[in-house]
């Protein structure tokens, strides 16, 4: 089963950029961050003509996530438990059942956190944007403790705006205080991979220059000079059925493209 992540940056904006590399990849499963729709104004069409079952969780014009499969969703569940007066659309899960094995698929998008506000002893400045990324976070491993739970394949994939470490950005210098690049974000990832977690790409690929996001502005991509902050993670059941990890950069050279390339695994499901 090819399941997939990818900011899309706007359906209606990259509808067309999303339809032709659903037709070129073909993943049985994906999730789609920042859809920037509502619900009812997402282009269903575009979607399930190509023959995927849909379920979003839009909010007009911002943020959203989306689940497409192939196989039927079950158990679908829109928002991260927590916080009930938190209205961002960022968090989606369902299940899917392959020839062998169950998959339970969470879709986030993961707050940026910029820009950072401190006090003045170096913690995040209560109500600020880098306060409410850490928040998310520690909602975010709360849920990861009742899904491990399950005993069952599971996959976290999504926009984390984190970058794991230096070698996942061409200049690591220019992010150091950064809300993606902060010690405290990039010990939440580590946290999560200590939590019993692979990161999927970094467990098929190795070393610098492999990237997901190229900014918009003065040829980043044309230099290569990205981050890696598109994940897919794993827990241990998911793990042993993975087969291969790659990241669709020449996606981003494409017609209107989205400033993300999607990243997919193979799993033996």
């Amino acid at each position: 089963m090819k399941i997939a992540s990818f900011n899309i940056n706007g359906i209606k904006a990259r509808g067309p950029a999303l339809a032709r590399w659903l037709d070129e990849s073909r993943p049985d499963l994906a999730v789609l961050q920042e859809i920037k729709s509502t619900d009812e104004s997402f282009p269903r069409d575009l979607i399930e003509e190509r023959g995927y079952n849909l379920e979003t969780h839009g909010q007009k014009g911002f943020n959203g996530v989306a689940i497409l499969s192939k196989m039927p969703l079950e158990d679908v569940k829109r928002g991260l438990p927590g916080d009930e007066s938190d209205t961002q659309a960022r968090w989606i899960e369902a299940t899917v059942t392959g020839q062998r094995h169950a998959l339970r698929v969470c879709g986030l998008y993961l707050p940026n956190g910029n820009p950072v506000e401190l006090e003045a002893d170096g913690s995040p400045k209560p109500g600020g944007k880098y306060d409410y990324k850490l928040a998310w976070i520690a909602r975010m491993e709360a849920r990861l403790r009742d899904l491990m739970a399950l005993e069952m394949p599971l996959s976290l994939m999504g926009d984390y705006n984190i970058i794991p470490q230096a070698e996942d950005a061409a200049r690591p210098e220019s992010w150091r205080e950064d809300a993606l690049f902060r010690l405290p974000s990039r010990e939440a990832f580590r946290r999560m991979l200590h939590f019993g977690l692979t990161d999927a790409f970094r467990a098929r690929n190795s070393g610098a220059g492999h990237y997901t996001f190229w900014d918009y502005q003065a040829g980043a991509y044309d230099r290569n000079d990205g981050i890696r902050i598109d994940h897919i993670l794993l827990n241990a059941y998911a793990a042993d059925l993975l087969q291969d990890c790659r990241i669709d950069g020449a996606v981003r050279a494409g017609e209107k493209p989205s400033d993300h390339v999607p990243i997919w695994a193979e799993l033996a499901l």
